[in-house]
Order: C-alpha cells, then sequence, then structure tokens
C-alpha cells in the first residue's frame, strides 16, 4: 500500500491539480516570510536581449546593461536606506536577457536583493546564475507565477520584449486601472520601442479608457529618469505602502 500523496502517479496526475496548485501557493508563502520580502521592484523584459551587439534587438540601445545599472542602482539605494525588512528586493522571471541584466545589477550591489521566479517552459534555460539561491522560485502555472509577481510588489520596470513582456504589462494596468492593485509606479523603459509600439492616445481617442489611465504608466529613456521616478514615487504618500505587513490577505 503507498500513501495517496507519496504516489507520483497519483500527484502529477489531473485529480491532483488542486494540490500542485495550492503548493505553488503555500512554499513561496512560506519561504518569503522567512526571508522577510514584503517589498519588491519586478522587472520585465525579453529574454531574448543580449548585451549591445550587431544582432540586438535594438542596436542603437543597450537594454541589457540599461537594466543592470538600474537594478544595481535600485539595490543600492534600498541597502543603503532600509533596514532589512523594509528592502526592495530586485524581483524577475529568473531567466536570461532583461531577467539576467536586472538580477545580475542586483547582485553586483547586494545578492540577497536578488529574486527570480521562473516557470518551466520546454524551449528556454533555467534560471539565470545572479538569483539569491534562497529566493530561486520555480513555478509550473503561468497564473500561480503572476499572482506572486503581484503580490508584494510596489513598483515595476518594464523594458522591451515580446508576447510574454505584453501580456504581463496589460494585466498589471488592468489590475491597478480596477483597483484590484493598490497604485504602484509602472515604468516603460525606452521611449523610441514603446511609442511606436502602443498608440496609447488611441484607446482614449476612441473611448476605450480613460484619460487618466494614462497616468498609470511613465515611459523614460534613462537609468537616471527611471531611478529617480521610481525613489520620488516609493517615497510618496501617494504610493506609500509602509503598512503592508507580511502575508497580504
Amino acid at each position: 500500500m503507498t500513501k495517496a500523496y507519496k504516489d507520483p502517479d497519483f500527484m502529477m496526475g489531473l485529480e491532483a491539480r488542486p494540490l500542485r496548485i495550492l503548493a505553488e501557493y503555500l512554499e513561496p508563502r512560506q519561504r518569503l516570510g522567512e526571508h522577510q520580502v514584503r517589498r519588491s521592484i519586478i522587472f520585465f523584459g525579453s529574454a531574448r536581449i543580449r548585451p549591445k551587439a550587431p544582432d540586438a534587438v535594438d542596436a542603437s540601445v543597450d537594454y541589457y546593461n540599461e537594466a543592470r545599472a538600474l537594478a544595481a542602482r535600485l539595490a543600492r539605494w534600498t541597502t543603503d536606506s532600509h533596514e532589512q525588512a523594509d528592502r526592495y528586493f530586485i524581483c524577475t522571471g529568473g531567466g536570461p536577457g532583461i531577467m539576467e541584466a536586472a538580477n545580475r545589477g542586483a547582485a553586483d550591489e547586494n545578492r540577497s536583493l536578488s529574486m527570480g521566479y521562473n516557470i518551466s517552459l520546454p524551449h528556454e534555460q533555467g534560471s539565470n546564475d545572479y538569483i539569491s539561491e534562497a529566493l530561486n522560485f520555480e513555478f509550473h502555472y503561468f497564473f500561480m507565477r503572476k499572482f506572486w509577481f503581484m503580490y508584494n510588489s510596489h513598483g515595476l520596470v518594464i523594458f522591451p520584449g515580446g508576447f510574454g513582456t505584453m501580456d504581463e504589462l496589460f494585466e498589471v494596468l488592468t489590475l491597478i486601472q480596477t483597483g484590484k492593485q493598490a497604485p504602484i509606479p509602472v515604468v516603460l523603459f525606452g521611449g523610441h520601442f514603446w511609442r511606436r509600439l502602443i498608440d496609447f492616445d488611441l484607446f482614449v481617442e476612441m473611448g476605450l479608457i480613460s484619460p487618466e489611465d494614462v497616468r498609470l504608466f511613465r515611459i523614460v529613456d534613462t537609468v537616471d529618469e527611471a531611478f529617480e521616478y521610481l525613489k520620488t514615487s516609493l517615497e510618496s504618500e501617494h504610493f506609500d505602502h509602509s503598512q503592508t505587513e507580511f502575508p497580504k490577505a
């Protein structure tokens, strides 16, 4: 006789799917609590972006090293300015490209603040090498991964990316717009890319969003601009989450 929870065929079968989903809620919740992760700044962006090269996504901008520099600056700021329990962790999807760049920048300053929510995919490698071992997560379900991205997110930086990045961007904007997520500063890095890709004003012109909805995010072109906007926003009363305790309901 084998106990049900020790039976791999059952645990990986259809009927046990709710248990696997629950595990991807409970284990991160426990680990984040143990390591006092109450605040994070999320970096989204393409896994395909590498350091500036002739075949780069945009050869005119070194998005990889811009992401690395911004993450390093944020990690240095929070290390110098906040007690351990109030620090902002740099969180990514854990993979290559922009995710690697942000984790690398955080690790340049304080590796313990470098966090990754990786997901198992058939055509991508595992976690990058710059994530704190204690905060290196692996998910199977996209929706549970998205839940944890937003659970203690206090800021968001989105670099150029593909379908996955667009999915993450518009889900976050929808959550903030509908009040399901508390307001947080959202930075779209790379004005040339974002203004060419999405005509946000057209949404307003056609009455599909409200004029104030275009103020849910800020388009920036430099590390200095992104850092100052995030720092000022996180220190302001409008974005004050200082009373937030882990875990939230």
